[in-house]
């Protein structure tokens, strides 16, 4: 004889999914902020490097920027500061990874910072 399912059990899986499906969307979202704030991580850190690369070779502080603000995000701020045989570079980014739907979220700061040796004679 086949079992039949209770008739109190009809619907529980539509309503399980009505609860889940928020739930989803919600780690999805956090997912995507997070890969996104990451992704913004990683282009300071290029940045940096590429503008450390240029200052190290001598570059001007105005190239060794351009390259810097090329590279990172946009609205970040580039520092470059040489010292007595390296430079170092930090780049520093505001990172609002779901832009102007969700203002409710605090923007994230994210940086990257990199040194380089000056090649000899050039100091």
């Amino acid at each position: 004889m086949p079992v039949r399912p209770c008739r109190a059990d009809r619907g529980s899986v539509t309503a399980e999914t009505a609860v889940l499906l928020p739930v989803l969307l919600v780690v999805l979202a956090a997912a995507v902020w997070v890969l996104a704030c990451l992704s913004a991580q990683l282009r300071c850190v290029d940045a940096a490097r590429a503008g450390a690369r240029d200052a190290a070779r001598g570059e001007s502080s105005e190239v060794v920027r351009a390259t810097a603000q090329r590279l990172a995000p946009p609205g970040a701020v580039v520092v470059a500061e040489p010292g007595e045989d390296t430079v170092e570079v930090r780049v520093t980014a505001q990172v609002r990874p779901f832009g102007a739907v969700l203002r409710v979220l605090p923007a994230v700061t994210v940086s990257g910072r990199a040194t380089a040796a000056v090649e000899p004679g050039l100091t």
